[in-house]
């Protein structure tokens, strides 16, 4: 059985350097002047959307040095799937207060290492980790239209989940998982790369959520309040995961 665990973290930086990929774009194309690379995503999610991921990852980011991959744990924790995409990020969350975050897009990547998903900080730690199942992101938006990236995480070992939580919480200015660019007809707005973004940690078991805030008008500034705005679906998503790690 999994031991459910939670470390959260909060970021009040701006990523300074942010590349977004529309959810339903087949060729991925650079949002920001500083990149000009390109990814194409074929997966879907399970419920029917069509989408792919994008990473937001700061200037800075460099990757760890090479460290010998550890062996998987034994016995089936390791093999046991991810959860599935519907039941960890359904259509609508509502918080306790009422108000609703309604889910614009979602899709399990390809891989967790995507040259163009996560930084190369991350990406290093997950080569150098016991293996990773899967990942899968997802995009919501509240009634204000801000927008909330979701991603989680599974890795083999549950180990592992807490050293990449506890890696990147230590890293409070780096952001090395990504936000996702809006679909067409969402209603929203494919924000800036300088536009201002909080991030959040938890674990859960083998799996490692990470929550990103952005306001509707990419504001740089009140990130408290954003912080405050996307924990409650961050907390929603988290328990989802711990549920389904904790049952099988």
């Amino acid at each position: 059985m999994s031991n459910p665990y939670e470390i959260p973290y909060e970021s009040a930086t701006p990523a300074r350097r942010k590349r977004v990929w529309p959810l339903t774009a087949v060729l991925v194309v650079s949002a920001a002047a500083l990149a000009a690379l390109g990814l194409k995503l074929t997966g879907s999610s399970s419920d029917g959307e069509a989408g792919s991921g994008a990473p937001a990852t700061s200037a800075s980011a460099s990757p760890s040095p090479a460290s010998p991959k550890k062996a998987a744990p034994a016995g089936g924790a390791a093999d046991r799937p991810m959860i599935p995409l519907a039941d960890a990020f359904p259509a609508q969350v509502k918080d306790a207060t009422g108000a609703t975050f309604t889910r614009v897009g979602s899709v399990a990547l390809a891989s967790c290492t995507e040259p163009d998903s996560v930084g190369p900080t991350l990406a290093a730690l997950i080569e150098g980790s016991a293996g990773c199942v899967g990942e899968q992101v997802a995009l919501y938006k509240d009634a204000q239209n801000n927008q909330f990236n979701l991603a989680v995480f599974t890795m083999k070992d549950p180990q592992d989940t807490m050293m990449l939580v506890s890696r990147l919480a230590m890293a409070f200015d780096d952001y090395q998982v990504g936000a996702q660019a809006p679909p067409p007809g969402s209603g929203l707005r494919t924000l800036p790369p300088d536009s201002g973004m909080v991030q959040a940690f938890t674990g859960q078991g083998r799996a490692m959520v990470v929550g990103l805030g952005q306001w509707s008008d990419g504001r740089v500034a009140d990130y408290q309040q954003l912080v405050d705005r996307l924990d409650p679906l961050l907390q929603a998503v988290s328990k989802n995961v711990g549920d389904h790690e904790t049952k099988n």
